[in-house]
């Protein structure tokens, strides 16, 4: 005999609702409290995971980089289509 699936869907509040539930159960335990905010923690930091993002030191660093570099200056009347050509990129 085949059991039946049952697909339980949950809202958000009621995902929230039962986190906070098996927290107060955790609470009890300050081992399992502490394995549970490092599990969260670790589930949050692949979220929000951006490989674009950098620090202001990075940022700076960046920027003092390309100041170091050649400067390339548009000619009065000059497109940037125009510009690029004339540098040899296009």
């Amino acid at each position: 005999m085949q059991r039946k699936l049952k697909m339980v869907v949950m809202t958000a509040l009621q995902l929230n609702a039962e986190i906070y539930r098996s927290l107060g159960v955790l609470s009890e335990d300050e081992g399992m409290l502490k394995r549970a905010a490092k599990y969260l923690k670790k589930l949050a930091d692949e979220l929000s995971h951006d490989p674009t993002l950098m620090s202001k030191e990075e940022y700076f660093r960046r920027l003092d980089e390309a100041d170091k570099g050649p400067k390339y200056k548009m000619l009065p009347n000059e497109s940037l289509d125009d510009m690029l050509k004339r540098l040899g990129y296009v």
